[in-house]
């Protein structure tokens, strides 16, 4: 039995996405986008947000816990 996956990790996100992978309204990605929380990019036009983004929020989140 192996645990890895055959399908590929996601390499960026849409706004909708970032919302739902961290439990939080469209509202208030787009906020914290605005206020630089979170860093983006455009890729035709839509807003897009790297994977390893994600992972450094979640990363600091934790980091000011211990």
């Amino acid at each position: 039995m192996t645990l890895t996956s055959d399908v590929p990790q996601k390499r960026f996100y849409f706004v909708d996405e970032v919302a739902t992978e961290l439990r939080r309204s469209e509202a208030s990605i787009r906020w914290m986008i605005h206020t630089e929380q979170i860093k983006t990019g455009k890729i035709g036009g839509r807003v897009v947000v790297a994977a390893a983004e994600i992972d450094r929020i979640i990363s600091e989140a934790f980091a000011d816990a211990g």
